[in-house]
């Protein structure tokens, strides 16, 4: 019986290590080759006036963090290119205090697609024209600069919209 238990726990081990799973953060669906990245400013579709260079920025920043890539500014020369446009940012307020919004929904539609540019033509390793970020984000209540509150959700908005994208894009979530 003791065999047996041996024998079903070994069996276990060895179909937990092979059934492909991996700790985030550690996955890579990106040819190992691929080494630089281009990452040129979103086009912006919507009226919010900064947040393609922001979303940009923290995209950009994120793709490097990862320490797997280094960012190029010159497409010529990268391995691959994210490209996209951002369709849609709404900013809703969701939450009020004494008559003042204190939370809204931040949620920004993008289309996006990174390629591999090595060849004489560009391969589309990762598309996807329908990228759809929602997350709520809260302000303080006694503050009387809401413009200063939304340049601020936008900026740590766009941290977490780069966090998330890049997770996609490099763990094929």
């Amino acid at each position: 019986m003791k065999a047996l238990i041996h024998v079903l726990v070994g069996a276990m081990a060895i179909f937990a290590t092979s059934c492909g799973y991996t700790l985030v953060g550690r996955g890579n669906i990106l040819d190992p080759a691929i080494k630089t990245i281009n990452v040129p400013t979103l086009v912006n579709r919507t009226t919010r006036v900064e947040v393609e260079q922001q979303l940009t920025q923290e995209v950009a920043s994120e793709l490097v963090s990862r320490g797997r890539l280094r960012l190029v500014s010159d497409p010529k020369v990268a391995d691959a290119t994210l490209r996209g446009a951002i369709a849609t940012f709404n900013l809703t307020p969701v939450g009020f205090e004494q008559g003042k919004a204190t939370q809204y929904q931040i949620s920004i539609t993008a289309s996006i697609e990174l390629v591999d540019t090595r060849g004489d033509e560009e391969k589309v390793i990762w598309k996807n024209d329908q990228y759809r970020f929602v997350e709520n984000y809260t302000v303080a209540p006694d503050t009387t600069d809401a413009f200063d509150q939304e340049s601020r959700a936008i900026r740590e908005i766009a941290v977490r919209f780069a966090q998330s994208l890049v997770s996609n894009l490099l763990e094929g979530f």
